[in-house]
């Protein structure tokens, strides 16, 4: 059970290009989050601006911005005309500028493509907001699900309640989708997607949408829950029918998309309580997505829902540098939250710098190897890439050899290169 690297491609480089380019990364990606919930409220993006040499000096090859278009809600994630790049967030001509910034400072853009549902601007069928007269993209009740009030198909995902879900069978919504990504991508200036919400339309139409527009790299929101048994609820050791269905969905957009590592984040928030065993599966590999297949899996501690005021899934406060030690070290495309960077202190945002040069000058990648040496209670260690050692938790351990140096450690975690 799981997936094989070897079938999309060798070595350290992802495979799938469209018209000669490389469209799913290079593998020593390092992501920045760059925003939380609340972030809309402060002119965010000159504020933003103003911190990109501070973002590329520590490391980071890639920020994801919020949604950057027209929305009913601040935050971005209720669309409604997309053409339109005034948001709660900051002028058009301001986001022009910060994605100039980001260019000029070699760090790539990502777009937050938000194509799950569209808020209407006028009532039709139903009397409902299915209709988009008078914006760009002038979609009828067509364009919308006829499983949440339109005219359309039955939808190919999960339903997003209470505004109308897009219908991506109709031709006319994908061509329209596909020239406006077309347009960030080569008007704009956005370099990478992040698609929200995927489990609500089929990944096949990713697949599409990056064949059409080619982004540097991708990474879907594929987010369900955790497998839990009664009667305690607590988490299940056995997360692979979880990682499957990443990894299926990830597989069903050709291998071309990226997934953020939902299996991973909750086994590591319950292993930081002392429960490391968690960390190792039953065949000795990582037990999230970054196990099965590494250089498609964007790991991460928290993010705006998680974390951030919303609180939905939080990491514990007092551990996130035992996770930044994991997801840093370790295989996958590891992700940064702003607030942690940023809003935690000096100590923190310094720890994070320096986990990110060593991954950096021992040139770990999404495809490094692994070999997990224990995982127990109290500890957790692991050789990657042959040199480095890592561990965390609150039990002592270090590698036996004179050739290993301690390169950095802190509060219950520590590295070590040859």
């Amino acid at each position: 059970m799981g997936y094989s690297e070897k079938k999309y491609g060798e070595d350290n480089q992802w495979a799938g290009f469209v018209d000669g380019q490389n469209v799913i990364g290079r593998g020593r990606e390092i992501l920045l989050q760059g925003f939380n919930w609340e972030s809309h409220k402060y002119q965010w993006w000159p504020s933003l601006e103003q911190k990109i040499p501070q973002i590329s000096k520590a490391g980071f090859t890639s920020v994801w911005l919020p949604p950057a278009f027209d929305s009913l809600a601040p935050q971005g994630y209720l669309p409604r005309n997309i053409y339109s790049l005034n948001s709660e967030y900051g002028s058009e001509y301001q986001l022009k500028s910060l994605l100039k910034t980001m260019q000029n400072n070699n760090v790539r853009a990502m777009a937050d493509i938000v194509i799950n549902h569209r808020v209407g601007s006028t009532q039709g069928a139903g009397g409902l907001y299915n209709r988009y007269d008078g914006m760009a993209l002038p979609w009828d009740e067509r364009a919308v699900t006829r499983c949440t009030g339109g005219h359309g198909n039955w939808s190919t995902g999960d339903n997003f309640h209470g505004v109308p879900n897009i219908d991506h069978t109709q031709d006319f919504v994908r061509n329209d989708l596909k020239n406006w990504l077309q347009w960030l991508r080569k008007s704009v200036g956005f370099q990478d997607f992040r698609f929200d919400f995927a489990k609500g339309f089929a990944a096949k139409f990713v697949k599409e949408y990056i064949e059409a527009a080619g982004p540097m790299f991708s990474v879907g929101e594929y987010w369900d829950s955790c497998n839990y048994s009664p009667p305690s609820y607590h988490l299940d050791y056995n997360q692979d029918s979880h990682r499957q269905r990443i990894i299926d969905w990830i597989d069903s957009t050709g291998g071309l998309c990226a997934a953020f590592d939902f299996t991973t984040k909750g086994i590591l928030q319950e292993a930081v309580k002392g429960e490391w065993w968690r960390l190792r599966d039953s065949q000795g590999k990582p037990a999230g997505v970054l196990g099965w297949w590494p250089s498609r899996a964007v790991t991460f501690i928290e993010n705006h829902d998680t974390g951030s005021t919303q609180g939905h899934w939080p990491f514990p406060s007092n551990h996130i540098m035992e996770g930044y030690a994991y997801i840093l070290t370790h295989p996958g495309i590891p992700k940064v939250f702003y607030d942690h960077f940023f809003d935690w202190g000096s100590s923190i945002q310094d720890q994070i710098i320096k986990l990110m040069q060593i991954r950096r000058s021992q040139d770990l990648h999404s495809r490094s190897s692994i070999k997990i040496l224990e995982a127990s209670a109290h500890v957790y260690a692991a050789m990657i890439g042959e040199k480095v050692c890592m561990k965390v938790g609150e039990g002592s351990w270090c590698p036996w050899g004179r050739e290993w140096k301690l390169a950095t450690s802190g509060h219950r975690y520590a590295v070590w290169h040859k």
